[in-house]
């Protein structure tokens, strides 16, 4: 009998409107552009996603395959302006490595 931690089973693969939901938009800051180099993309998406979903739909939509993923929320913010309270939204980053050799480039929309 196995002490470990059961797996889940796989989900199955996202259908095209899940997977452009699931991407929500690509991050392009200074450090994605760098870590661009070592082909790692960073993509905003949502907070209820999990990793296996997220690697499927960038597999699904641009073609390549996905060596890792890594996802980090960043907790929502109580902030003041004006006098006014209000909080900024959680969000959830993915941190996708595609395979040696292969490019997503945003900008034309294709690989």
């Amino acid at each position: 009998m196995s002490r470990g931690r059961r797996r889940r089973p796989a989900p199955p693969p996202p259908t095209r409107g899940r997977a452009m939901e699931l991407l929500r938009r690509p991050l392009i800051t200074e450090k994605a552009t760098r870590a661009g180099e070592l082909n790692q993309y960073f993509f905003l998406v949502p907070t209820d996603s999990d990793k296996r979903e997220i690697a499927s739909a960038v597999e699904q939509i641009f073609k390549v395959n996905v060596v890792s993923v890594n996802t980090l929320r960043q907790r929502g913010k109580v902030k003041q302006f004006r006098g006014q309270y209000g909080s900024r939204a959680e969000t959830k980053k993915a941190m996708v490595t595609v395979a040696p050799g292969q490019v997503i480039d945003f900008v034309s929309g294709t690989r």
